[in-house]
């Protein structure tokens, strides 16, 4: 993996999900700068939405994807969003 390559997480994890990353959410590679075997990843929403998060993952818990598609970020956030409603109701 290097720099602007485009990931997908393929683990949900509690580390991840606290900055609001999880399991299937898409990013890409900011450094070209693997430091324990983590990667710098950006998750971005579309248009001119905030990011989700950009932290550090492991290299394992990430695959290679050859496009980035940040509405999917949009639809996994939503799901999340809706099951801690429901969790409060």
């Amino acid at each position: 993996m290097k720099e602007m390559d485009c990931v997908e997480v393929i683990v949900e994890k509690e580390k991840y999900a606290r900055d609001g990353v999880h399991k299937g959410m898409q990013g890409w590679i900011c450094l070209d700068d693997n430091k324990n075997d983590t990667w710098l990843i950006n998750f971005p929403q579309c248009g001119e939405k905030e990011d989700i998060a950009e932290i550090p993952i492991k290299e394992e818990d990430l695959k290679e994807i050859p496009v980035m598609h940040a509405i999917i970020n949009e639809q996994i956030k939503a799901q999340f969003e809706a099951s801690e409603k429901d969790l409060r109701s």
